[in-house]
C-alpha cells in the first residue's frame, strides 16, 4: 500500500497531544497556511503488520455500524498462527481454551452462544452441540480479514445479542495482480513427548494463487494448507469435594448418611462442615490436530453492470489426542481415609487412605469433522442508481468423537486385588495435589488388564456376563462414547440498493432471505468388557509401549499400553449402553429451523450545528418456525421404552437498528448505535427429547408424572443495546477510541419447574397408562423468564510511536482495555452470572517493522469469567474459570528489502505461543482451593517461511 506521509517539512503531534489526545486532537500535519507553496510529498510504502494494522483501522472508520477489524496484509498473512488468537485480540473480545488452542469467542460479555459467525457474510454451521463457532477448526493461513459488527444492520444475515463475527475470503479482481505463495512451518511443544506414542513436533504448508484473466475481468484465488499440529498437557482434575461427616466411632464418611447409616444411638453423622478431595483422575495427554483445508474463489466482471462471485471452502479435521493416568478414589473411594492437620478456609488440604485401589487409564479420543461451504453471489447494476443482489449458499458439517477408556489396575472389583495406602497434599496456586504411594503401578505383572472398581452398577452388564453374586457390578472394563453431530444450513437472499434524493435519504437497502437449518445429534455409548471376564489378563507383549512419567502429581510411573489395537483385535466386548441408560435418548435430537426474514434499511447524511452526520436506520422482521424430534423414554425393568416425539413451534421478531457518525471534523467521529437483537436458544435446550416417569405416590404438585429434558418452546433471547463512541484517528497507523455500552437483556433462559399436559410431549396411544390417570405431569426444563442489564466501556488505541519522534519509525502498539459488569435476574429474582463475562478484558501488542525486520510481543488478558466445557459424556458443562494472561511473540525477515538476487520473495519467521505457561483452571465452587482441572501446556514455538514468486 502507498500513502502520502508528511514526512517532509509536515509537523508531527507533540508528546502531549498524542497521550491525551482524548482532550486535545492530534494530527500528523497542519493545514498549510494560506498562500505558502505545496509540498513535495514523499512516497512510502508500507507493508507487513503496520500496513494490517492501518487496512484494520480504514475498515474500522469506514464501516457504517460500530466494528473491530482484523486484516491480513495479504492472503495466509494474518498475524498469528491461530484465527481465534487474531479475533481475541481485538479491543472488547476473549477467547477461551479448549486443550491448549483458542477456540471459542466472547463480545463484551457474552459467550459464544450469544454471537453468530458468519464466512463471507454466510451464518456459519457449528461443529459444537450449539450455535456457538469452534474457532480452531478455520485455518487463518486461507483468511483475508475478520470484522466483528458489535453493532447491527438491518442487512446482516444473522442475529446475536453480542454481535456478528464475519470471516472473508480474499477478492482476486481486487488485487489487481497475480500471486504465487508457498509457505511452511515446523512446530515443536516444550514438552518433551508425554506418551510414548505422541508427538511434540509438527508442520504446516500452504499454497496460495491468485490470478485475473481475461483483461482482468475474471478472478481466481486458491489455497491449500496441511497442518499436523502437536499439543501436550499435564492435567490435573478432581472429582469434586463433598462435605466430610465422622461417626461416633470416629469413622469419616463423605456423605451425611441416612436412617439405615446412624450413629450407635440413632443419632446423625456430625458433620466437620468441611470439605475434602473426593477423588481425582489426572493424566498427561499427547495429541495431534491433523488439519486440511482448501479455498477456491471465482469471480467474474464481464460487464461494469455485472459482478460474481463462487467461494467455497472445505475443511477435513481429525483431533487424535492420547490419555494416560490413574484416577484415584480418596473420600469418594472404597477406602478408609481421614484428613491430615487442620482445615484451611473449611477445607482439608491433605488426606490419606488405606485399602484402596484406583483405576490405571490408558485412553484415547478421536474427534473428526468435515466442513464443507458454498456460496454464490451475483449483483447487477440495474441502472446508475440500482443494484439488484442474490445470493444462495450452503454449508455442512459432519462431526463425530470416538473416545476410549480402557480401565487397568490390581484385581476386578472392589475387593480384588492388591490394595494401596496413599495421601495427598494440594499444591499452591491452583494448581492440584500431589501424591505418595505404595505400590509400583509400571509392573507389568501386578496392573492387568480388567475394571478394579466396581463402576459397572447396569442390569444389562450382569445379565450378559455376571453368573457369581460375588461379581456383581465388576464387568465394567472401560466405556466408548460415539456421539455424532450432523449440522446442514442453506441460505438465499434477494435484494436492492436504491440511490435516491429524498431529503437527508440518499439510500434504501431493502431485501428478503431465507434460512433452512437442520442439526441432528446421536449420542451413543457402549460398556466395554474384556472378552476373558471374569478374568483380568495380564497386557500381551505386542500392545506394550513402556511407561508413562505421572511425577507432576507425584504417581511417577505406569504403564501405557495401546488400548486402541487391543480393541480392534477383540480382547474387548462391546454392550449398547442406551439399552439400560435414559441419557443417550435424551441426548439425541433432530432440531430444525426455518428463518424468513425481510429488511429495510436507508441511508442518510446531513448536517447538525454545522458537523456532518451520516447513518442508517432500519427495520428487519424475522418469522422462525421450529421443528424438534426426539424421543419420551422411560425405564422398565431396568430396560429403556421409548415413543417418539415431534413439536412444532413459531415466532417473530421485528428488530429496529439505528447507526449515526457525526464528523466532528476530518480525523474525529462521534458514534451512536441503538438496536434491538435476538440470540436463538441453545439447540440442546431445544431438545424435545425428554425422560418421562410414573410416580405411584403423587408428588407435591398432586401429579402422578415427572418430565426432564429439554423445551422446542424457548423461544430467543432479546435486548435493547445502545452504543456511544468517540473516535480519533490522528494518523494513518493510529487511531484511539473510547466507547460505552449498554443493553437491556429480556427473556433469558433460566431452569424452571412447571405443569404440563403429557400429551403436549407424546403419542399417549403409543404407551400404557394406568386406567383413570390423571395426564398432567411436573416438568424440569429451561424457559423464557428473568433479565436485567450488561453494560461496560472500552478504551483502544492503535499507537506508532513515529508521532513522538521520526527516530521511533517503525515502533508501534495497540492496546483495548474492555469494563463489563452485569445484573441480571431470573424468573425468582437470583442472580445469574452470564457465561463468558469477564469483568476485565485486556490486549497489548509492542512491535517494530522496518527494513525488512519485524518483531512484536503480544499479550491477552481476562478476569475468572464462566465457561462451558465438555464432561465426561461429551455434554457442554459450565464451569468457573479463572482469569489467565497469555503472552506471546515472533521475530522474522523480510527478504524484499535485503537486496540479495532471487531472495525478494522469501521471509522467515520464529514464533513463540503461550510463552510463560499460563495454565487453563477451572474450580467446582467458589473456593479457589477446590481445583476441577489445572491444565498446563507448556509452550509452542514455530519456524517459517514464506515465497512469493
Amino acid at each position: 500500500m502507498s500513502l502520502s506521509n508528511k514526512g517532509k517539512g509536515g509537523f508531527r503531534p507533540t508528546l502531549l497531544s498524542a497521550a491525551v489526545a482524548a482532550t486535545v486532537t492530534a494530527s500528523l500535519g497542519v493545514h498549510a497556511q494560506e498562500g505558502a507553496e505545496p509540498q513535495e510529498l514523499e512516497e512510502i510504502t508500507v507493508t507487513g503488520f503496520r500496513k494490517s494494522v492501518m487496512d484494520a483501522i480504514d475498515t474500522k472508520r469506514d464501516a457504517k455500524a460500530v466494528v473491530e477489524a482484523i486484516s491480513a496484509e495479504d492472503i495466509g498473512k494474518l498475524p498469528d498462527s491461530s484465527i481465534a488468537e487474531s479475533i481475541s485480540r481485538l479491543p472488547g473480545l476473549a477467547s477461551q481454551r479448549l486443550d491448549g488452542r483458542a477456540s471459542r469467542v466472547t463480545i463484551r460479555g457474552f459467550g459464544e452462544n450469544e454471537s453468530a459467525t458468519t464466512f463471507n457474510g454466510r451464518e456459519q454451521v457449528s461443529i459444537g452441540d450449539n450455535r456457538g463457532v469452534e474457532f480452531d477448526l478455520y485455518p487463518s493461513e486461507i483468511m483475508s480479514g475478520v470484522t466483528v459488527y458489535k453493532t447491527p444492520t438491518a442487512d446482516l444475515e444473522a442475529e446475536g445479542i453480542a454481535g456478528v463475527i464475519d470471516m472473508q475470503t480474499v477478492k482476486p479482481l481486487e488485487r489487481g495482480e497475480r500471486l504465487v505463495k508457498v509457505s511452511g512451518q515446523y512446530e515443536m511443544t516444550s514438552f518433551d513427548k508425554l506418551n510414548p506414542d505422541g508427538e511434540d513436533s509438527g508442520y504446516r504448508t500452504t499454497f496460495s494463487y491468485i490470478d485475473q484473466f481475461a483483461d482482468d475481468t475474471i478472478g481466481v484465488a486458491f489455497a491449500f494448507n496441511t497442518m499436523s499440529s502437536p499439543n501436550q498437557e499435564e492435567r490435573w482434575n478432581a472429582w469434586g469435594y463433598p462435605e466430610i461427616f465422622v461417626t461416633d466411632q470416629g469413622v469419616y464418611k463423605s456423605w451425611p448418611g441416612d436412617e439405615n447409616n446412624r450413629n450407635s444411638d440413632g443419632t446423625p453423622w456430625d458433620s466437620t462442615e468441611t470439605s475434602m478431595l473426593s477423588g481425582a483422575k489426572p493424566y498427561v495427554r499427547s495429541s495431534v490436530l491433523d488439519r486440511d483445508s482448501a479455498m477456491l474463489v471465482l469471480e467474474a466482471r464481464p460487464t461494469d453492470k455485472l459482478h460474481m462471485t463462487f467461494d467455497s471452502l472445505y475443511v477435513d479435521y481429525s483431533d487424535e489426542k492420547i490419555l494416560r493416568g490413574i484416577e484415584i478414589p480418596f473420600a469418594g473411594g472404597q477406602g478408609v481415609f481421614e484428613p491430615i492437620g487442620d482445615a484451611t478456609n473449611g477445607f482439608y488440604t491433605s488426606g490419606i487412605t488405606e485399602g484402596q485401589r484406583v483405576v490405571v487409564r490408558n485412553d484415547v479420543e478421536n474427534r473428526d469433522a468435515e466442513l464443507q461451504s458454498f456460496g454464490f453471489n451475483v449483483e447487477y447494476d440495474f441502472s446508475d442508481d440500482l443494484q439488484l443482489g442474490f445470493d444462495i449458499s450452503h454449508s455442512k458439517v459432519e462431526r463425530q468423537i470416538w473416545s476410549f477408556e480402557s480401565y487397568s489396575g490390581t484385581g476386578r472389583g472392589d475387593n480384588g486385588g492388591v490394595a494401596d495406602t496413599l495421601s495427598y497434599t494440594l499444591n499452591s496456586g491452583n494448581a492440584g495435589a500431589i501424591f505418595t504411594h505404595g505400590l509400583d503401578y509400571s509392573d507389568w505383572d501386578l496392573i492387568q488388564l480388567g475394571g478394579p472398581l466396581t463402576w459397572g452398577w447396569n442390569e444389562t452388564l450382569n445379565n450378559k456376563y455376571v453368573t457369581d453374586d460375588a461379581l456383581i457390578n465388576t464387568a465394567q472394563d472401560g466405556f466408548l462414547n460415539a456421539p455424532e453431530i450432523d449440522d446442514e444450513l442453506t441460505s438465499l437472499k434477494l435484494a436492492a440498493t436504491q440511490m435516491v434524493n429524498a431529503g437527508i435519504v440518499n439510500e434504501i437497502s431493502y431485501g428478503i432471505s431465507y434460512r433452512d437449518r437442520q442439526k441432528d445429534k446421536q449420542s451413543h455409548g457402549y460398556y466395554v468388557t474384556l472378552a476373558a471376564f471374569p478374568d483380568t489378563l495380564v497386557v500381551p507383549e505386542a500392545y506394550r509401549l513402556g511407561s508413562v512419567s505421572l511425577d507432576f502429581i507425584g504417581m511417577d510411573e505406569m504403564i501405557a499400553y495401546d488400548s486402541k489395537a487391543l480393541l480392534a483385535d477383540g480382547y474387548y466386548e462391546l454392550t449398547d449402553a442406551s439399552l439400560a441408560d435414559l441419557s443417550h435418548l435424551t441426548k439425541s435430537y433432530s432440531v430444525g429451523e426455518q428463518v424468513t426474514a425481510a429488511f429495510v434499511e436507508a441511508g442518510f447524511e446531513t448536517e447538525v450545528a454545522g458537523l456532518v452526520l451520516t447513518g442508517s436506520a432500519g427495520l428487519r422482521y424475522v418469522h422462525t418456525e421450529v421443528e424438534s424430534k426426539g424421543y419420551a423414554g422411560k425405564l422398565e425393568d431396568g430396560a429403556v421404552v421409548a415413543v417418539p416425539s415431534n413439536i412444532q413451534h413459531d415466532y417473530g421478531h421485528l428488530l429496529p437498528s439505528l447507526n449515526l457518525a457525526l464528523a466532528l471534523d476530518e480525523q474525529q467521529t462521534l458514534r451512536f448505535g441503538a438496536a434491538k437483537t435476538i440470540s436463538r436458544a441453545r439447540m440442546d435446550e431445544m431438545n424435545s427429547s425428554v425422560s418421562y416417569d410414573y410416580l405411584a405416590v403423587q408428588d407435591a404438585n398432586g401429579n402422578n408424572f415427572s418430565i426432564s429434558g429439554g423445551n422446542p418452546y424457548l423461544e430467543p433471547k432479546e435486548a435493547v443495546g445502545l452504543d456511544l463512541s468517540y473516535e480519533n484517528y490522528f494518523s494513518d497507523e493510529g487511531y484511539f477510541s473510547i466507547a460505552l455500552f449498554w443493553k437491556d437483556l429480556d427473556n433469558w433462559h433460566f431452569d424452571d419447574i412447571y405443569e404440563v399436559d403429557l400429551s403436549e410431549i407424546m403419542d399417549l396411544s403409543a404407551v400404557q397408562l394406568p386406567d383413570g390417570v390423571n395426564t398432567t405431569a411436573t416438568r424440569s426444563s429451561k424457559v423464557n423468564g428473568g433479565g436485567g442489564t450488561l453494560q461496560g466501556y472500552e478504551v483502544s488505541v492503535a499507537l506508532p510511536l513515529n508521532v513522538f519522534s521520526e527516530y521511533l519509525d517503525g515502533f508501534g502498539m495497540l492496546a483495548s482495555h474492555t469494563g463489563v459488569s452485569s445484573d441480571i435476574e431470573d424468573q425468582y429474582g437470583n442472580d445469574y452470572e452470564l457465561p463468558g463475562l469477564s469483568d476485565k478484558i485486556q490486549t497489548f501488542t509492542f512491535y517494530y517493522e522496518k527494513y525488512g525486520f519485524s518483531a512484536r510481543a503480544s499479550m491477552r488478558k481476562r478476569s475468572d469469567f464462566k465457561g462451558e466445557v465438555y464432561d465426561i459424556a461429551f455434554e457442554p458443562k459450565q464451569v468457573e474459570v479463572l482469569g489467565e494472561t497469555i503472552w506471546d511473540a515472533q521475530l522474522g525477515y523480510d527478504f524484499a528489502e535485503s537486496g540479495i538476487g532471487g531472495l525478494e520473495g522469501l521471509s522467515v519467521f520464529l514464533q513463540g505461543i503461550n510463552l510463560t505457561d499460563e495454565p487453563f483452571t477451572t474450580l467446582s465452587g467458589d473456593n479457589e482451593l477446590q481445583v476441577r482441572d489445572y491444565q498446563s501446556y507448556g509452550k509452542t514455538y514455530l519456524l517459517g517461511f514464506s515465497y512469493e514468486f
